[in-house]
């Protein structure tokens, strides 16, 4: 479902969390990229997969492990921004019942510059 101009949503009530499975709610989708909300429950994810655009996952609630290509696992949790790079393997688990965002940009601009995650 595509989100229409200027509405508010309740971040709480937008998506519900299935036991054994992955939920996920497109909430934006135009030219220039997707915003897709996730509902992971424990122990569930997605598995090692590529996508022709940056991708920022965004943790609403819970606990996920984030795995980029060949670097260390990156143990992510409520609030964390994690930055994905285009065409660069990746893969999400959840460690526990967890939300997020994940927002996809098409960016022809490869000069985008990208803070690493501060502590």
């Amino acid at each position: 479902m595509d989100v229409k101009k200027s509405r508010v949503f309740n971040l709480n009530t937008m998506i519900n969390y299935n036991e054994g499975s992955v939920v996920s709610r497109t909430i934006l989708r135009e030219k220039s990229g997707t915003i897709t909300m996730f509902a992971f429950d424990e122990n569930e994810g997605l598995s090692e997969h590529v996508v022709p655009y940056d991708a920022y996952l965004y943790i609403v609630e819970g606990a996920l492990t984030a795995t980029v290509k060949n670097r260390p696992a990156i143990a992510c949790s409520k609030m964390d921004f994690v930055y994905v790079p285009a065409n660069v393997p990746h893969e999400v688990k959840a460690d526990k019942k967890c939300k997020m965002f994940l927002i996809m940009i098409r960016s022809k601009d490869k000069s985008l510059k990208v803070i690493d995650k501060i502590a």
